[in-house]
């Protein structure tokens, strides 16, 4: 906060400096952020990049650690002094922030319930505050159209990275005949496939929007290379729930278009085209054929049976943050080879990890970015953030279509790529004046306007 001035004029000073700093102001403010929060942004850009390198772990006294939170951490130091020391006062207020508020409640309470305090308490500080801090920093950093794509840029290029160390591996497996399409895919960096497909599917979707959608020739064609180093790699990860989402990322984006029809067409020609393919098609068919030994849609029901069954028992809570496994074995054949963390279906998993608290605040900040990212795209009134908009909703479309059969939020890299894509859409630059002004503070007592 200002201080006091004891000079004459002392009211108008205070309201000319609130003016100048405040991030959520109009055009002189962002070009203030725009220059002090350089070190910040290319910090947040570095941690973006570094996601997947959470799987790099070690201690740092008592404390496990990894390179994703540490990057994390320093982006939010970086923050802080340039915030300092530019006498910036940051926001809070945004769209989400009582839902985020109420989200973090429920992980606390969640920790408190949880049958290992220790290791919620870990999962709350990296699922939890972390990416909330992160996003926090964002949405005050970014002023601009092209400082958001940086981020996603960001995402994009650890994205890349761990995707095509990944299908290098499943393409060696191939060619030496060690691996069976109908079986689990092997993997590097990441501990299953699908984690794969859960982490490029909503970045191909933003990536979509911005071929279809920006003007930039250079951001165009970037965009284009991800999507197709996305699509090779989520085809090679064999990931059905990943085809699933991809599917409805394809449809969204030829929605989206003027010449929606041509594109609806030639995806679904394109999608019969890689049917054909031996491979992808003996895949696909192992979750059609519900008698198929491998079919794993019939062992979710069976999982998604047993969770419901401990969630009668412990309706409120659910079974605490990491608490799943614990709290599921009553209910779980205990001759059967898998054990699971979480149940599977976006649904479940908050409510067995945060209770009924934790899905109804989740289920909030779905839908109200859902609604603001609609208004951006189809109403907004900065053409340059529309496929900004466009491409966070669709990439929340990947999270909840995925999330049906899957885990799309519970994972370091899942949910820092979650809240980073959330702020692209509630930076004060990319909010249509109304709700901008819904934002600022009100200016003190006897203050011009």
């Amino acid at each position: 906060m200002d201080r006091p001035s004891s000079k004459p004029g002392g009211v108008a000073a205070r309201a000319r400096w609130w003016n100048r700093s405040s991030i959520s102001g109009a055009a002189g403010a962002s070009v203030a952020v725009s220059v002090r929060y350089r070190i910040t942004t290319a910090f947040a850009v570095v941690t973006c990049a570094l996601a997947p390198a959470y799987t790099v772990r070690w201690r740092a006294g008592p404390l496990p650690t990894t390179i994703l939170e540490d990057a994390i951490l320093l982006t939010v130091a970086a923050f802080v002094i340039e915030s300092l020391r530019g006498r910036i006062v940051p926001s809070l207020r945004t769209g989400v922030t009582w839902p985020a508020v109420l989200f973090l409640i429920a992980g606390a309470v969640s920790v408190v319930v949880a049958p290992d305090h220790r290791a919620a308490l870990g999962l709350y500080r990296a699922y939890l505050i972390e990416p909330m801090a992160f996003f926090l920093v964002l949405i005050n950093a970014l002023p601009s159209p092209r400082r958001a794509l940086a981020i996603v840029g960001g995402l994009a290029v650890g994205a890349a990275i761990a995707g095509l160390a990944n299908s290098v591996v499943v393409v060696l497996a191939l060619i030496h005949h060690t691996y069976d399409v109908v079986n689990t895919p092997p993997v590097v960096i990441y501990n299953t496939a699908n984690a794969t497909a859960l982490y490029l599917v909503p970045l191909m979707a933003f990536a979509g929007a911005v071929v279809l959608h920006r003007t930039d020739q250079r951001e165009r064609l970037a965009a284009g290379a991800f999507l197709l180093v996305g699509a090779v790699s989520v085809l090679l990860s064999f990931s059905r729930g990943g085809y699933l989402a991809l599917g409805a990322v394809a449809v969204g984006l030829a929605l989206s278009h003027r010449r929606r029809w041509q594109l609806l067409v030639g995806g679904a020609v394109v999608g019969a085209a890689l049917l054909l393919v031996p491979l992808i098609r003996h895949r696909v068919a192992t979750e059609v054929n519900l008698n198929d030994p491998h079919n794993t849609l019939v062992g979710r029901t069976h999982l998604w049976s047993a969770a419901i069954q401990m969630l009668r028992d412990h309706p409120i809570f659910g079974a605490g943050l990491s608490g799943f496994a614990t709290a599921v074995a009553p209910y779980w054949n205990p001759y059967h080879p898998d054990r699971f963390t979480y149940p599977h279906n976006i649904v479940l998993n908050f409510w067995t990890e945060t209770g009924l608290l934790g899905v109804f605040a989740f289920g909030a900040i779905l839908v109200v970015t859902f609604a603001r990212t609609w208004r951006g795209w189809a109403h907004g009134t900065a053409p340059e953030w529309r496929a900004v908009h466009l491409g966070v909703m669709l990439a929340l479309v990947a999270v909840v279509v995925h999330g049906l059969v899957d885990v799309p939020y519970w994972k370091n890299d899942l949910s820092l790529e979650f809240w980073a894509l959330l702020s692209l859409t509630w930076v004060p630059a990319a909010l249509p004046p109304k709700s901008l002004q819904s934002t600022q503070r009100t200016p003190a007592r006897g203050a011009p306007p």
